[in-house]
């Protein structure tokens, strides 16, 4: 006779404490090239124009954002666990391949492998969250979640930064990888339980009518999930063009590379930590207000970034740039999982993370071009613009999801996962 399934935070705290520290691993593995890739390419491999360099981010985000759609369709076919340990074992070879490169091809292939892992193992332990906690704490959630994630990005970035700086950029700084990814794998194989039983718990309740076809509502048709998606993919647009672009900004006017790693791991940090805190605002405050919101604030400082001249100009910055995305990254999600049925939300959030993370490559493509053509000024200001326009349509678009009861149903028809 099976045990019932609890619902939240507090009944899932081990597991979920798990899922956190798990997703940590996860976080670091991008970290570990956010600050000197760029360098790396110029220093190792004499590549100069900017859309070359940020090819590896274009390769990474389409990677990753096709492994988010089949992430959340084989969730529910077979398992959220498998799909995470899987991703670990994806993972092993990256670090050695940064390492022992010996042209740029190498690090493209790093990178594929790279995304494929950050595709399964992110999208498991968000969905697995959510699982876990029910609605009531569902912003909470993903605000540990992302908090986790980002801030592992943040404190990698910077110590390989440092390593980079004071010993070189390989091989130390990517031995950083070699642990995440066995403690990654291990973690996953003999910590985690799978949350499927969670689902099938909640599916009993839901009000949700089911959509009729998840990934044109996701994309385009529901009012609310098409507004959150073009939202998440302008968000990693513009943090495609923070990650590739703003190293060599910062490299042109003078810094160093301690300088660059400090610069750069605060906007991630910031984002991180500041996601404990308004993760919960997603549970309390109307997500739209939110979204809206924080992609203005991100435009706005994505335009400053062209005024920029000093280290403290570009530490404020990066301060008004990780705020506004840790206001709506945790939304994103919450808003999601908030307008699909239970039954559905694995890929629901499939498509919500294929757009978003296709946002990535756009965001690489897009200010690459722009800054070989026209200068980086002009691909900065771009984007920022972009972000600006993408908050206006949030505006125009999104209800407050809870409020708007149109696609509820009768909980006796209810979609129960197999």
């Amino acid at each position: 006779m099976s045990v019932e399934a609890k619902l939240g935070l507090r009944e899932n705290w081990k597991q979920f404490t798990i899922l956190v520290i798990i997703n940590a691993f996860v976080g670091g593995m991008i970290g570990l090239e956010r600050t000197i890739l760029p360098e790396l390419a110029k220093q190792e491999f004499a590549i100069v124009a900017k859309s070359a360099i940020l090819s590896f981010i274009v390769v990474f985000g389409f990677t990753k954002a096709i492994t988010n759609y089949f992430a959340g369709t084989l969730a529910n076919k077979i398992g959220r666990k498998n799909l995470l340990v899987y991703g670990w074992v994806v993972a092993l070879p990256v670090p050695f391949l940064l390492i022992f490169a010996n042209s740029w091809n190498w690090i493209i292939l790093a990178n594929v492998l790279l995304g494929i892992n950050q595709g399964l193992t992110w999208s498991s332990t968000v969905v697995m969250k959510i699982d876990l906690v029910g609605e009531k704490n569902r912003g909470f959630a993903m605000g540990l979640n992302e908090f986790s994630g980002y801030l592992a990005v943040a404190i990698v970035a910077l110590l390989s930064g440092y390593i980079a700086n004071t010993y070189g950029l390989r091989p130390y700084p990517f031995l950083i990888g070699i642990g995440l990814s066995i403690a990654g794998l291990l973690s996953s194989i003999f910590l985690v339980n799978d949350t499927r039983k969670f689902v099938i718990q909640e599916s009993k309740s839901s009000l949700l009518k089911p959509l009729k076809n998840i990934f044109l509502d996701t994309t385009l048709r529901h009012p609310n999930l098409s507004a959150v998606t073009q939202a998440g993919l302008i968000n990693n647009l513009n943090d495609g063009m923070v990650w590739g672009l703003l190293p060599v900004l910062l490299s042109v006017k003078g810094f160093n590379l301690t300088q660059i790693g400090i610069i750069v791991a605060i906007y991630p940090a910031v984002w991180g930590l500041g996601q404990l805190f308004t993760g919960k605002l997603a549970d309390l405050i109307c997500k739209k207000k939110l979204l809206f919101w924080g992609m203005f604030f991100q435009g706005i400082a994505i335009l400053l970034l062209i005024y920029a001249s000093t280290q403290i100009h570009y530490i404020f910055i990066s301060v008004i740039l990780g705020l506004g995305t840790a206001v709506v990254y945790p939304a994103f999600l919450a808003a999601v999982a908030d307008d699909t049925n239970p039954g559905q939300r694995a890929e629901s959030i499939g498509v919500f993370r294929l757009w978003r993370d296709s946002g990535y490559a756009f965001g690489a493509i897009l200010s690459g071009i722009l800054a070989d053509a026209l200068g980086i000024n002009y691909a900065v200001g771009s984007i920022g613009f972009l972000t600006i326009l993408s908050a206006i349509i949030i505006q125009l678009r999104m209800s407050c999801g809870k409020c708007d009861t149109s696609h509820q149903i009768a909980p006796d028809s209810v979609l129960i996962l197999k």
